[in-house]
């Protein structure tokens, strides 16, 4: 049985909260400068230049790659042989997104109660997603998801006779309908499958996952091909000003569901798809 500090963990995770504010991930650089080859509009290719500059700046300064920092989201893969000790796992957690979040001057964005609106002060509580795997190792995500997006993203259950155009269709409404307001261009996860709580945690999963890779199924990975290539027909382009860059990705992940059901998620994310990782 290995053991792992709580207070090990913690400072990890401060410096993961900095780090996933501060520095858009290679793949996505990739993805945007991608984007700028193709793309023919100009106000759409300036803004791509643009988003790419911010970056840049973002990166070599060390400032947060957008006002909004974000309510952070922490998922743990903890390997069956791992023993946390001296201390509390959940409390370890807001420790370290308390500390990052002060450390880094991000803006504190958490409100105690959804309906009173007071302000927790420190970003605090975060999200946490704990996965048990095997192994020794403690695996650390952290992903801070800004609010433009997520007030974008949906949720249905859909027919199971509905099949992959009722889903394609309701990814395509999604995007439509969310406009400007998620500051495309986009990374669209999707979520297939389980019950509705699943399906809505299986979409925040797949934006984890890089934008050059597909899914293992290859009829799932043609539905993310033939996805991303419709909703990039839309004309919504970067900011919402127009152009055939409206998302970068779509990655869509899948679980077994009921023979009565078929819950889709999506959950979509601005280009700064922040995220930072530790193997501990």
């Amino acid at each position: 049985m290995r053991e792992i500090k709580a207070e090990t963990i913690s400072q990890t995770i401060t410096q993961l909260c900095k780090e996933a504010n501060f520095n858009l991930p290679e793949d996505v650089l990739s993805a945007l400068e991608s984007a700028l080859k193709r793309e023919k509009t100009p106000r759409a290719q300036e803004i791509i230049k643009d988003l790419l500059e911010n970056a840049a700046i973002a990166h070599r300064e060390r400032l947060p790659l957008c006002q909004d920092t974000g309510m952070a989201a922490v998922f743990l893969e903890i390997g069956q042989e791992v023993m946390i000790v001296k201390g509390d796992l959940k409390e370890a957690i807001n420790a370290g997104v308390r500390r990052g979040y002060r450390e880094g001057y991000l803006r504190k964005s958490v409100v105690k109660d959804p309906l009173i609106r007071e302000n927790t002060g420190d970003n605090t509580p975060a999200i946490l997603h704990i996965g048990i795997v095997p192994g020794e190792k403690l695996k650390i995500t952290v992903f801070p998801k800004g609010f433009g997006s997520e007030n974008v993203s949906a949720l249905t259950n859909l027919l199971p006779s509905q099949g992959k155009e009722g889903v394609k269709e309701f990814i395509l409404k999604t995007v439509k309908k969310s406009g400007a307001k998620g500051c495309p261009p986009l990374v669209v996860g999707v979520g297939l499958g389980g019950t509705m709580e699943k399906a809505a945690l299986l979409a925040k999963q797949a934006l984890l996952r890089p934008l050059n890779s597909h899914h293992q199924d290859k009829h799932i990975a043609q539905l993310e091909e033939e996805t991303l290539e419709e909703i990039n027909q839309l004309g919504i382009g970067p900011q919402g000003l127009g152009g055939e860059t409206t998302a970068l990705g779509v990655n869509i992940e899948t679980y077994p569901t009921h023979i009565a059901g078929l819950p889709v998620a999506v959950n979509i994310s601005c280009h700064a798809l922040r995220q930072a990782r530790r193997v501990l």
